[in-house]
């Protein structure tokens, strides 16, 4: 079992800075990793995950580009992402006529729709809008 730390021995192990190089980010995230490998995390070691995450998303803000995508487009990059076919969201649309009417921007997502993909995929609904 591994020791547990206090917040201020956790600030004394590693720092936390503004990340400003690729170096520090991948340092960083090898720090956030650990934590989150544990089965469960104290308070400190929870407010110290909290901090570094911030300094990651704010190095993340800064320095890269990330598309606001979302409806079909936000479909399109998870169906991508996931290695799926068409044929894998049938539980989700009913056919797969309907995915390929969907996918081409002949038919529009329905509230069902964005409700059962957003559970298929663990995200927000609000990511669609």
């Amino acid at each position: 079992m591994p020791t547990i730390k206090t917040y201020i021995e956790l600030l004394k192990t590693f720092p936390p800075r503004p990340i400003t190089s690729e170096e520090e980010l991948l340092a960083t995230q090898k720090v956030i990793d650990s934590l989150i490998d544990q089965d469960e995390l104290t308070l400190d070691e929870q407010d110290y995950l909290n901090v570094l995450g911030t300094l990651v998303h704010e190095y993340e803000e800064k320095y890269y580009c990330i598309p606001d995508i979302h409806d079909v487009e936000l479909l399109h990059a998870l169906i991508a992402e996931f290695g799926l076919q068409q044929k894998d969201l049938i539980p989700i649309f009913k056919t797969e006529s309907i995915i390929s009417e969907v996918l081409s921007g002949q038919r529009k997502l329905t509230v069902n729709h964005i409700r059962k993909l957003a559970e298929f995929f663990h995200i927000s609904p609000a990511a669609f809008f």
